[in-house]
């Protein structure tokens, strides 16, 4: 029993207008799912297992999701977030301080760090340094935006273990097949920055404060995040794979010995495991509407209008990422449900496998901060930002997105095009 393509997108639908109306994401999915399932032909315990079967195939991310919360938590409660993001700014100077913006952004968030979290860390410096060279708050909040999306597409954060996870592929060869991708996001985050320096509103006095609190050093801030992120990598060089559930945990332990915070670790996990909550519980939502959609003609719809209009098939996946991320805002809901959706369908266009999930993990930063989700008013909130100049700034978002998109489409095809 096939679920029928009215059906998916019309559950899609309901999910989406929900999720606009300020619904409770996860239960918009899954209400969405069940009611794409029903109107599109499948009984109603079809649909129930065609949901249950879409929660249980996203299970494994959700437990990397879970392991990368230590880390995370580790990082960002013993100061290790904040005294990296300090020291790239101080280091790369007043004159470049717009890239010193992104460029921590897109660490941290490369280390795995949340990337509503990233965006928030590396606020209170840069409405520091606004207010000191007179930017305006757009100008901020784009460096630390752009900055964030390109460290995200190449992070062991759930978008990434999403499509890893889903394409069968290890983690640390979709992180770095997006690298050139990054940095051309930081060249054009930066680029459009200084273009705004001077539009909308400026920053005032009692928004921005210097951290004045004891940080660790740069090294011991750096020790746990690398030793995940060799663990990670430890498979692309010998025949050891070392999976995230190990490696990133691993990482957040080592900081809290490095740091000297071993007696407050269980503070820590718990800080790291309450980031996580809220992206576990969507994805199991994500996930009952992905099993509606896999089991959908959907797929099949989709590369036949291809066809039609005569576009190649292997561009199924930088739409996909896009499409999903525009109907959830979210770039974990965006890869998660086009890679579980399309995976197959993007490898029988002849794209590998560390190439398809790298291309749809772009593909799903281009929409993320659209105002149905939590990116666009997180990060309107750390910069205290007026919601009319925060949507001026969505084009500007998405341009970032886009070119990312595009490189990561041209390298892939290039570098990764075939098994």
């Amino acid at each position: 029993m096939e679920v029928t393509t009215f059906g998916a997108l019309f559950g899609l639908f309901i999910g989406i207008i929900l999720i606009i109306k300020k619904f409770q994401p996860v239960y918009s999915l899954m209400l969405g799912a069940f009611i794409g399932g029903v109107v599109g032909g499948a009984n109603i315990s079809q649909t129930v297992d065609f949901m249950i079967l879409g929660a249980k195939d996203i299970s494994p991310s959700i437990l990397r999701v879970l392991a990368s919360g230590v880390l995370a938590g580790c990082l960002i409660k013993t100061g290790s977030v904040d005294k990296i993001s300090e020291e790239i700014i101080r280091l790369l100077g007043t004159k470049k301080s717009i890239l010193g913006i992104a460029l921590s952004t897109m660490i941290l968030a490369a280390v795995g760090v949340n990337l509503d979290v990233a965006i928030i860390t590396v606020a209170p410096i840069g409405l520091y340094i606004g207010k000191k060279l007179k930017y305006s708050k757009m100008a901020i909040l784009l460096s630390l935006a752009g900055g964030g999306k390109a460290g995200n597409i190449i992070s062991p954060n759930p978008n990434t273990l999403a499509v890893a996870n889903n394409f069968n592929v290890e983690l640390s060869s979709v992180m770095i097949a997006n690298l050139i991708p990054a940095i051309c996001g930081i060249l054009i985050t930066v680029f459009m920055a200084k273009l705004i320096i001077n539009k909308g509103s400026e920053i005032q006095i009692n928004e921005c404060e210097k951290n004045n609190k004891k940080l660790p050093s740069l090294s011991s801030s750096l020790i746990g995040p690398l030793v995940s992120i060799g663990l990670l990598f430890v498979g692309n060089v010998s025949s050891i794979v070392i999976d995230p559930i190990i490696a990133l945990p691993i990482g957040g332990i080592v900081t809290v010995i490095v740091t000297g915070n071993i007696k407050r670790t269980s503070e820590y996990l718990s800080y790291g495991l309450s980031q996580m909550q809220g992206v576990c519980i969507l994805l199991i939502g994500t996930g009952t509407l992905a099993g509606i959609i896999q089991m959908s003609e959907l797929q099949q719809s989709t590369i036949s209008l291809l066809e039609i209009l005569n576009i190649p098939q292997f561009l199924l996946a930088p739409i996909s990422g896009m499409l999903m991320s525009l109907a959830t805002a979210s770039s974990t809901a965006g890869a998660t449900i086009a890679s579980s959706t399309f995976s197959k369908a993007i490898i029988d266009s002849g794209l590998s496998t560390i190439a398809g999930a790298s291309i749809v993990n772009a593909g799903s930063s281009v929409f993320e901060q659209l105002p149905h989700g939590s990116l666009f008013h997180t990060s309107a909130k750390s910069v205290n930002i007026d919601i009319t100049e925060r949507f001026k700034l969505i084009p500007y978002e998405m341009l970032v997105g886009i070119v990312m998109t595009v490189v990561s489409t041209i390298v892939q095809l290039t570098v990764f095009k075939t098994i």
